[in-house]
C-alpha cells in the first residue's frame, strides 16, 4: 500500500452503470492517506431519477469510505450538482464524515488549496439546467460506447487506454472552449480568495497546470478517466490515472462489512430531490434486472452514506 498525505476524488457517479466502482476500490486499497476529500457527484441522483444501477461494488465503495473515516482518516464530502440534495446537510457530520460546500486544505509545504466541486462556475449548469441534463445523457452515451470499445481492444490485445469521450472533448471546439472558460473562472475565484491553488471536479477532465499565479488541479472522474489527485507526504501533488494500472478487487470485496443504513433525514431528502419513481430498475451484482418498488429503491439508497450510529458500532 502506498502512503500519501491526501487523496482527492470527484465524479464517481455511484448508482449508474457507467461508474467504475471496482477500479475506485482498487485505487483506495492501494493508497492509504491522512485526508480523503470527496469533491462532488459521488452519488448520481440525476441518473437515479431515471434508473438505478446499484451493485455490491457500489455498496463496498460507501462502506470503505465510512470505515476509513471511522479509523481516523479525515474525510470531507463536498456535494456537487448530481448529489446537491445533500447540500442541505452542510455542517453536519455523518459517520465521521463532514459535509461542506467548500474547504481550504493546507498542504505539507504550507500552500493553501481551495476545494470546490465547480458546478457554480459552469454557466450551463447554473442557467440552463435542461441543456446540462441533455449534455449529461449524451456524455453517458459516449461512455457506454467507450465501454464496449475498451472490451474489444482488450480482446484484440491492443495495449493502452483510449477514451472516445475524451477524444470528443479534445476535437469539439466548443467543448475545448468550455473547459478553458471553466478553468479560468475557477482560477480567478481562487485568486480572489488569496489561495495558492484550486482542486475541483465537475467537468470530468483531469488537469494540473498553472493559470496565472494559481495552480489548477482537476480530479477527473471514475466514469471514464478513472483519475484522482494525490498529495504526497512532502506536499507534491500528482494526478493518478488508474486505468493505466493493473488492478483487482476480489480480496477487497470479500473483506468489506455489510452495508449500513443511511441517516433517515439525508435519505429522504436525497430521494425527494431525485424524484425517483415508484417503479425503478435495480440491477443486482449478477447483472439481472428486476422491477423494484419504492421501498426497495429506498433500501438501495440507504447504502449511500451509511448510518453514523451503525458505522460507529461495526
Amino acid at each position: 500500500m502506498r502512503q500519501v498525505r491526501s487523496i482527492f476524488i470527484s465524479d464517481v457517479h455511484l448508482g449508474t452503470r457507467a461508474c467504475q466502482a471496482e477500479r475506485l476500490l482498487a485505487f483506495l486499497r492501494d493508497h492509504d492517506a491522512q485526508n480523503l476529500y470527496l469533491i462532488g457527484d459521488i452519488v448520481d441522483f440525476w441518473a437515479m431519477s431515471r434508473s438505478i444501477h446499484w451493485t455490491e461494488s457500489h455498496n463496498t465503495v460507501v462502506q470503505k469510505i465510512l470505515r476509513r473515516a471511522r479509523h481516523g482518516e479525515h474525510v470531507v464530502f463536498i456535494p456537487g450538482n448530481h448529489d446537491e440534495a445533500l447540500r442541505e446537510y452542510v455542517g453536519v457530520t455523518f459517520g465521521d464524515i463532514r459535509v461542506a460546500t467548500e474547504w481550504i486544505h493546507e498542504a505539507a509545504d504550507g500552500r493553501r488549496y481551495w476545494l470546490v466541486h465547480g458546478d457554480e462556475y459552469d454557466q450551463v449548469t447554473r442557467h440552463h439546467r435542461w441543456v446540462a441534463i441533455l449534455g449529461d445523457v449524451g456524455y453517458n452515451a459516449l461512455v457506454s460506447v467507450n465501454h464496449w470499445l475498451s472490451r474489444l481492444r482488450r480482446l484484440l490485445r491492443v495495449p493502452g487506454y483510449w477514451s472516445l469521450a475524451g477524444y470528443a472533448k479534445q476535437k469539439v471546439k466548443k467543448a475545448v472552449g468550455f473547459i478553458f472558460d471553466f478553468e479560468r473562472s475557477l482560477a480567478h475565484a481562487a485568486e480572489l480568495r488569496g489561495v495558492d491553488g484550486v482542486i475541483c471536479g465537475h467537468i470530468h477532465w483531469p488537469e494540473d497546470r498553472m493559470i496565472g499565479t494559481v495552480r489548477y488541479l482537476n480530479c477527473g472522474d471514475w466514469v471514464d478517466t478513472c483519475s484522482a489527485v494525490v498529495e504526497h507526504l512532502d506536499g507534491r501533488f500528482e494526478i493518478v490515472r488508474w486505468h493505466e494500472r493493473d488492478w483487482s478487487v476480489d480480496a477487497d470485496m470479500e473483506s468489506e462489512p455489510a452495508p449500513g443504513t443511511m441517516p433517515e433525514p439525508v435519505l429522504m431528502a436525497a430521494m425527494e430531490h431525485a424524484s425517483i419513481p415508484a417503479e425503478s430498475r435495480f440491477v443486482r451484482r449478477s447483472g439481472k434486472s428486476c422491477s423494484k418498488t419504492s421501498e426497495d429503491v429506498l433500501s438501495a439508497g440507504s447504502a449511500l452514506m451509511g448510518a453514523a450510529d451503525n458505522s460507529q458500532s461495526t
